[in-house]
């Protein structure tokens, strides 16, 4: 569904402006009703449908309590997950605190990851990028074996 990358900005009120082929989908088929939370493994936010997030909010909730393991991504991705809409012109207001978290200032970079939207600022991402294309792919054996069957 999302895919692609897109270079946005961020207005001086902390609005991002949904780019025009992502705002259709989220507006059409979502009712413009999205959830912005962390990620939990790179300084970057994850834009999700709100139907598609609570599938995922589900399956968290449904973790075990005792461990920790489950607690702390439960506290990290829900503690943070923040409900928002598309205003009329298809902004979203990214609150400080997760603005924050992945150091977002006025360039960022939309990263479609099919169900999800991922938020970076630009920085992080051009660094990360630059890693993950040095990084090559030396670490076959780390790939779950259904990745290793894909042909590209």
């Amino acid at each position: 569904m999302f895919r692609g990358l897109t270079a946005c900005s961020i207005d001086a009120k902390n609005r991002l402006t949904v780019p025009t082929a992502y705002r259709s989908v989220l507006v059409d088929e979502f009712d413009s009703k999205v959830v912005l939370t962390i990620d939990t493994e790179e300084r970057c936010l994850l834009l999700y449908p709100l139907e598609h997030w609570m599938v995922i909010e589900d399956k968290l909730q449904s973790l075990p309590s005792f461990t920790p393991a489950a607690r702390r991504i439960q506290r990290l991705l829900i503690g943070h997950a923040t409900d928002l809409e598309l205003d009329r012109q298809g902004r979203i207001l990214i609150p400080s605190l997760l603005s924050e978290y992945a150091g977002l200032d006025k360039s960022v970079m939309l990263v479609g990851q099919g169900k999800k939207i991922e938020v970076w600022g630009d920085a992080q991402w051009q660094l990360g990028r630059d890693k993950w294309l040095s990084d090559g792919l030396e670490i076959d054996d780390a790939l779950p074996s259904e990745l290793q069957t894909i042909s590209l």
